[in-house]
C-alpha cells in the first residue's frame, strides 16, 4: 500500500467473509476445508489491520441464518471457532487487540460461549485494537432487541435519537464502520450491521475469502482513500466543515 494513504486508513472496518465453500468446490474439496482456509486468511487480516493500526475490525463469522446449514458443517466451523479461541487468544493478549462478540452470545453451544467469554475477559484490558466477531448475529435481530431495551428502560417516544437507539445496539458505544468489504463477487449487505453501515464506503471484491490477503485488503484501503465521503453533504458544505451528525 501507497504509504501516502495511511493517513486515510478507515477507523473501523467491517469484513463479510464469503467464499469459502466455493473455494474449496473449485478444488474438489470439502466445503470444511474451504472454512478452514477461510479461517487462516482471518487470521491473517486481523494482524495486518493491528499492523496498520486499525482501531476496530469486525469479523461477520456465523449469522443466524446459517443454522439452515448442514449439520456438520455448522459443526466444523464451531470446532473452528474453539481452535480460534485457544489458539489465538495468546497472540492478541501479547498485540493488545481485545475481542468481543456482538450477537446472541447465549444461543452458541456451551464450549464455544465458555471459549469465547473466556477469551473476551482475557483480552478486555487490550486497548491496540478490538476484533468484534459477528456470531450467531442478524441486523434485523439487533435493532429489534434495542428497541426493546429502549422500550423496557422507560424511554418516551421523543427519547428516541440516533444517539439513544445507536446506544442499546451490540454495537453501543463504538464508531461507525468507515468501510465494509464483502469478498467473493456478491454484492449485498446479507442482513449484516444494516444500522451502523449507513454511510460505510462499500467495497467489493471478487477474490474468495481464503484468498483474501494483505495485498487484497491494501486494493480495498486504496479504494476507501480515493473516495470524499459526503455523508448526505454536498461538497459546500463539507467544506465548510458540516460533517455527518453521527
Amino acid at each position: 500500500m501507497d504509504q501516502s494513504l495511511t493517513g486515510k486508513l478507515p477507523g473501523h472496518i467491517a469484513i463479510i467473509m464469503d467464499g469459502n465453500g466455493r473455494w474449496a468446490k473449485n478444488r474438489g474439496l470439502p466445503r470444511t476445508a474451504g472454512h478452514r482456509a477461510g479461517a487462516n486468511a482471518a487470521r491473517a487480516i486481523i494482524s495486518e489491520c493491528r499492523r496498520l493500526g486499525i482501531g476496530v475490525l469486525t469479523l461477520y463469522a456465523f449469522s443466524s441464518e446459517n443454522w439452515n446449514r448442514p449439520k456438520m458443517e455448522i459443526a466444523a466451523l464451531f470446532r473452528l471457532l474453539l481452535d480460534f479461541a485457544a489458539r489465538e487468544t495468546p497472540g492478541m493478549l501479547e498485540k493488545g487487540i481485545r475481542l468481543n462478540v456482538i450477537g446472541d452470545l447465549d444461543g452458541l453451544p456451551l464450549p464455544q460461549r465458555a471459549a469465547l467469554k473466556k477469551s473476551m475477559e482475557t483480552t478486555s484490558r487490550c486497548d491496540s485494537m478490538l476484533l468484534n466477531l459477528a456470531l450467531n448475529y442478524g441486523a434485523r435481530a439487533e435493532i429489534i432487541q434495542a428497541v426493546k431495551k429502549l422500550m423496557a428502560s422507560g424511554s418516551r417516544p421523543e427519547d428516541v435519537t440516533e444517539t439513544s437507539l445507536g446506544a442499546c445496539l451490540y454495537t453501543g458505544g463504538m464508531p461507525d464502520p468507515d468501510l465494509l468489504i464483502r469478498a467473493s463477487g456478491e454484492q449485498r449487505l446479507s442482513n449484516f450491521m444494516l444500522y451502523q453501515c449507513a454511510y460505510s464506503e462499500l467495497y467489493f471484491t471478487p477474490t474468495l475469502w481464503p484468498d483474501f490477503d494483505a495485498a487484497e485488503l491494501a486494493k480495498a484501503l486504496e479504494a476507501y482513500a480515493s473516495r470524499e465521503r459526503r455523508f448526505g453533504k454536498t461538497g459546500e458544505q463539507l467544506a465548510q466543515g458540516e460533517g455527518h451528525g453521527r
